[in-house]
């Protein structure tokens, strides 16, 4: 019979997770307490206790074909970047192309997951669940759990670092209850936090407020969605030769870069530490709202007042109708027995950020548990293809002592790269943790054999954009599509925008592979000089 796999939660990951079961041959239950699948980018009109959900006006950071599944491309006429229904309608497409659906049960809540007790022999586990419609609780056995709820459901809310906050008269939430502007028009309003939903929230309400100002602690480098030519900034940045520059050349390179767009510290944004030191904000709008006067950028709030704040520096704003936190989420894994996973500030141990390393067998994995410096679809994807054949026996793990000593290495290599915070306990970056997790199964690109085998398209993958669709080329779950997704990327990226016949460029036939190339002669060129 073939292996029961218990998959939490029915977002981008726990789609995924259903998938692969399937790819592997077992049996996927998936326990989604929602009516619908989506996960956090299903919209809701109302903030619910224990779900993640977007704003009314949520775009995607990264582009379609960053953050696509890697055997199912995005459909050309999407958008770039998708605002949140265009998100679902994929979703969609994948769950009939595939037909996930039938796998899983809405409105059932899992209340506990805890090993049986014959898990040495068994690896199996109890899941204790409620039929919310019946009203009705159950034990089922499992062989495995793929644990795919995400971080975004429980808002880390710091009330208790603001004195005078209880005494303060205005109104003051949390950005996962916040959905629009609605209720704060002609207004004025703090937004604490300068993370993506601080960013979006802030531009968003200033356009409807009397003043909107945003308090940042330490400040934030900020990106935008559209990169040189008015191509998605991470079809140019996601690139297997930019990758493997040195560091210290790339933080300058993008201070360089995003400082070109506007001064950071004329726009009092700079922060003190370097572009990779943290997570950079993204956000298209922010600094032409800040240069309309339509966004004050302030310090840190010291205290409140029962009308207002004083800021670090002393100075004041009184008045204040509304105040906004956006300080992000707190992992929290209640329903999971403590002696198997456990979050402690925001601290989880996991092997390759899936496995608890004391488990065995290895039955249970958690799924897209990262903030990644790129899109995190495609990393939960291989995630759950690794975990899938982990489970099935396909493909083992190393010594428990290795993977506590990876794990360790990991936290120094983070501890040395970033600031020290809740929200960088699970940074990774995009190519580096999509390589590290596909060499576990085998489908990591060997440039070696696949440049004599097809130069062409070997070089497309090292220069070109590091899609989804290489790690399908070879090895276990390879895509008979994938060198026809990778040819072809480029023009569904331009697809959506061009609309209108327009007169060819005069360089429209140099081949973008040759100028990338002239690129990194130049580059290589200047490093050489340096040494």
């Amino acid at each position: 019979m073939a292996k029961r796999v218990a998959v939490i939660g029915s977002g981008a990951s726990g789609l995924a997770a259903i998938k692969c079961c399937l790819d592997e041959g077992l049996q996927p239950v998936c326990f989604e307490k929602g009516t619908d699948i989506g996960g956090l980018w299903n919209f809701k009109e109302e903030a619910l206790p224990g779900f993640g959900s977007v704003f009314r006006s949520t775009v995607t950071i990264n582009s379609k074909e960053m953050i696509c599944f890697s055997d199912f491309p995005i459909p050309k006429e999407y958008p770039n970047f998708m605002h949140h229904s265009w998100v679902i309608k994929y979703f969609r497409l994948y769950a009939d192309k595939f037909g996930l659906i039938k796998h899983i049960r809405f409105r059932h809540r899992v209340d506990r997951v805890k090993p049986t007790e014959n898990f040495a022999e068994t690896g199996q586990w109890d899941i204790t669940y409620t039929d919310e419609e019946k009203n009705e609780t159950t034990t089922e056995v499992f062989d495995a759990v793929m644990v795919c709820t995400g971080h975004h459901a429980y808002p880390h809310y710091p009330r208790d670092s603001f004195p005078g906050i209880d005494d303060f008269q205005g109104e003051t939430t949390h950005s996962h209850d916040y959905k629009d502007f609605k209720g704060y028009e002609n207004k004025r309003v703090i937004v604490i936090g300068i993370g993506n939903s601080g960013g979006d929230v802030s531009v968003e309400l200033s356009r409807h407020t009397k003043q909107l100002f945003l308090s940042t602690r330490r400040g934030s480098w900020v990106a935008n969605r559209v990169g040189s030519r008015g191509l998605p900034v991470d079809i140019w940045a996601t690139r297997r030769w930019a990758d493997a520059l040195p560091l210290w050349f790339k933080e300058r390179f993008a201070q360089r870069q995003l400082n070109q767009r506007f001064d950071h510290s004329v726009y009092g944004l700079k922060p003190k530490h370097p572009v990779f030191g943290q997570h950079p904000t993204v956000n298209d709008d922010l600094p032409n709202r800040i240069i309309t006067g339509s966004i004050i950028v302030k310090p840190n709030i010291k205290r409140f007042t029962k009308t207002g704040v004083v800021f670090e520096d002393d100075t004041v704003e009184d008045d204040i109708d509304a105040v906004v936190f956006c300080t992000g989420y707190r992992f929290d894994f209640a329903y999971i027995d403590e002696s198997v996973l456990k979050a402690e500030g925001n601290d989880v141990s996991l092997y390759k950020y899936v496995f608890p390393p004391k488990l065995n067998p290895p039955t249970l994995s958690v799924i897209g548990l990262i903030q990644p410096l790129g899109a995190i679809m495609p990393i939960s994807e291989i995630m759950c293809r690794w975990a899938t054949r982990v489970f099935k026996g396909t493909t083992k793990l190393p010594p428990q002592g290795a993977m506590f000593d990876n794990i360790r290495q990991k936290k120094i290599d983070i501890s040395k790269r970033y600031y020290q915070s809740p929200r960088q306990t699970v940074q990774v970056d995009y190519i580096t943790m999509m390589d590290d997790v596909a060499v576990e199964i085998g489908v990591k690109p060997d440039f070696k054999s696949l440049f004599f085998s097809d130069p062409g398209l070997a070089i497309q993958c090292y220069f070109g954009p590091c899609t989804p669709y290489q790690y399908r080329l070879m090895g276990p779950g390879a895509w008979r599509g994938a060198k026809e997704a990778i040819q072809t990327q480029m023009y569904r990226v331009k697809y959506p925008t061009k609309t209108r016949a327009t007169p060819e460029d005069d360089d429209a036939g140099i081949s973008s592979i040759l100028k990338v190339l002239v690129v990194l002669v130049v580059i290589l060129a200047f490093l050489w000089n340096l040494l």
